[in-house]
């Protein structure tokens, strides 16, 4: 029996109703049973201050706490000003430090970007991967933008595009096969 690994999903919209948290919520959905995706809560994480590193504040600790125990990590973001949020940003920086301590370290990772927008957030996606370089998160190379993305989901959040929950699909199966063999590099 293949083992169930646990996925840290960062969503880089606080909005509820975003874009971004529907497709998280439609990746939870699809997820095989050999992925538990769970979200991960940033919008209470304060900005980065290099001053409270020797004694953080517990939403801190709780950030880090969540990306230790996770086996992988994917992130799914919109696209701001052609880069990733503040919020997703700041989480990364938070859960990054002191350096030599990142909660990063070696979790293999994957990026969806959303957005109402024909490109699908390519800016973000692309900044968050270099940040992932840095940050020794190993990505699954399949890219995955999801452009329009507002009309792929009706009235009530939920999912409608057959092709699009398909793309989905493929791409989760990628990233469990991506994950295994991270892991046991």
């Amino acid at each position: 029996m293949a083992t169930t690994r646990n996925v840290a999903v960062f969503v880089g919209s606080l909005r509820k109703a975003s874009i971004n948290r529907k497709v998280a919520l439609a990746l939870m959905a699809l997820a095989p049973p050999t992925l538990k995706l769970s979200l991960v809560e940033i919008g209470e994480v304060p900005l980065y201050n290099e001053e409270w590193e020797a004694n953080p504040p517990q939403s801190v600790i709780d950030l880090k706490a969540a990306i230790q125990a996770a086996d992988a990590v994917l992130f799914i973001t919109p696209e701001y000003n052609r880069s990733v949020p503040g919020v997703l940003k700041n989480a990364i920086d938070v859960a990054s430090r002191p350096y030599g301590k990142s909660a990063w370290n070696g979790k293999p990772g994957a990026v969806v970007s959303a957005s109402p927008g024909a490109m699908g957030g390519f800016g973000a996606n692309q900044h968050l991967r270099q940040s992932c370089v840095f940050l020794n998160v190993p990505l699954l190379p399949h890219e995955a933008y999801l452009g329009n993305a507002n009309a792929l989901f009706d009235d009530a959040g939920q999912l409608n595009s057959e092709s699009t929950k398909e793309f989905l699909a493929k791409f989760l199966e990628r990233f469990v096969t991506w994950i295994e063999s991270n892991i046991a590099s």
